[in-house]
């Protein structure tokens, strides 16, 4: 789905660019090498993970899988998708768009090492996606991925979920 018709559009009609509190899901892809899927936005030039906003009658899994598939083209099952941590911090997760709209957004994150499919990046969200080392991201990294590397290494390291 595109962000036209998506929950959050028929929201921001009714509120403009108010603040807007923002469920969602990141997805770190993670490949045979270790390597992990970054993208590049479209609108801002950073790069990130693939993620974005639950849409009403879904979860977090579902947005997770859905855009996946919107914005690398690559299929990933529920099943392959494993909950790490959870970022919600308002000083790294509020955003303020290109157009003006804030969210604080609050996102299950996910690691996958599974998927099916061809990389074919969606050209409305994304101008291209490449694997990368987790120590060494295409820059300039989205300061809330920077975080979410973290929180991945440690949840490998220690095995325990983070939440920040």
């Amino acid at each position: 789905m595109s962000y036209k018709g998506s929950y959050i559009w028929s929201l921001r009609r009714q509120v403009g660019s108010r603040k807007l509190l923002v469920p969602g899901a990141q997805v770190l892809l993670i490949d045979a090498e270790g390597h992990g899927l970054f993208q590049q936005r479209a609108d801002t030039g950073v790069w990130e993970l693939p993620a974005g906003s639950c849409e009403e009658g879904g979860d977090f899994t579902d947005a997770a899988v859905r855009e996946v598939a919107e914005e690398t083209g690559l299929r990933v099952a529920r099943d392959d998708l494993v909950a790490f941590g959870t970022l919600s911090d308002p000083q790294v997760r509020t955003l303020t768009y290109p157009n003006g709209d804030v969210t604080h957004c609050f996102a299950l994150c996910f690691v996958a090492r599974r998927w099916a499919g061809e990389l074919s990046p969606g050209a409305d969200e994304v101008r291209r996606a490449v694997f990368r080392p987790l120590d060494a991201p295409p820059r300039p990294l989205h300061p809330p991925t920077e975080v979410v590397l973290s929180m991945y290494e440690r949840f490998r390291v220690e095995g325990r979920f983070q939440a920040r």
